[in-house]
């Protein structure tokens, strides 16, 4: 079995919020993204794609939820593996977007394959930046103002969006443990 190590950097957020990755080469796109929101700690509460290049461009291929194909450009996710994704994109580089208003666009770089360790179970998270954004912030902007106020006691609107999220929040520390065990968790489902 070979595996290769992916890492997935969140665009236009500060401070830097990246997680590494290595996974099946032959991992479905839709079991890629439950490993990302698993890694990420997002919630999948809303509609994602892959895109070759950025997203939004005009007659650019993207895999989408099987439920949501709906043009040429359209092709479904749980019919392609990160390999294939990963050859078609080629130097335009594959992009993973998460909720289509917010726009978290999501840049992975991948190694070339490599062997795979007999002991292990894959996909498995090795590696994490940065303390993933709220759901429904309101994008890289809402994000940069909630990081302001939340690291700020005398921002005006520190209280409140405490109280929202339910406690402190640090950007800069992810719950490594919590998420490296989600991301094992989908493995043993998958594949243990």
């Amino acid at each position: 079995m070979q595996i290769i190590k992916i890492t997935v950097t969140l665009r236009d957020v500060a401070p830097k919020v990246t997680r590494t990755l290595e996974v099946p080469p032959d991992i479905p796109l839709d079991h890629l993204h439950e490993t990302l929101q698993a890694a990420f700690g997002w919630h999948n509460a809303h509609l994602y794609q892959f895109c070759m290049g950025a997203p939004y461009q005009w007659g650019a291929e993207r895999w989408v939820m099987p439920d949501f194909v709906e043009s040429p450009e359209d092709l479904p996710a749980d019919k392609t593996t990160l390999t294939q994704a990963l050859d078609k994109a080629g130097d335009a580089g594959l992009t993973y977007l998460y909720d289509f208003g917010d726009d978290w666009e999501h840049e992975i770089t991948a190694a070339s394959p490599a062997a795979a360790n007999p002991g292990r179970t894959y996909p498995r998270l090795i590696a994490s930046t940065g303390n993933c954004p709220p759901e429904d912030i309101g994008g890289p902007p809402g994000y940069a103002m909630f990081v302001e106020a939340m690291t700020d006691p005398k921002h005006p609107e520190h209280k409140d969006l405490k109280a929202w999220y339910g406690g402190a929040f640090d950007p800069s520390s992810p719950n490594e443990k919590a998420l490296k065990a989600n991301v094992t968790k989908l493995a043993k489902r998958w594949f243990g």
